[in-house]
């Protein structure tokens, strides 16, 4: 094992992303940090961070919690109004 400080930091990220980021840490017993981290470490090195069978999980989280954003989105994306951030969080499915 590597030690490494870690830092605990406010980050905001869109709502269904951040739900199947969740869920697929909770599938592999990973901390979201942890995921994140991994992930981070797999692109700096132009690496695939994910198996078929876990690409394959991803899709079926992302059917779950109704993410629809896809690579094409990317840096093309606006908050949108508080008042409607806090409806469709109240109206996301649930998982487990």
């Amino acid at each position: 094992m590597i030690e490494v400080k870690r830092v605990q930091t406010g980050v905001r990220i869109e709502a269904t992303l951040l739900k199947v980021l969740k869920g697929l840490a909770e599938s592999k017993d990973l901390s979201l940090g942890d995921l994140l981290e991994g992930i981070c470490l797999h692109a700096f090195e132009g690496k695939a961070p994910f198996s078929r069978a876990t690409r394959a999980r991803i899709g079926q989280l992302r059917q779950v919690y109704g993410l629809k954003l896809t690579a094409a989105d990317s840096h093309r994306l606006a908050d949108a109004p508080r008042r409607a951030v806090r409806r469709a969080v109240r109206h996301m499915p649930r998982g487990r």
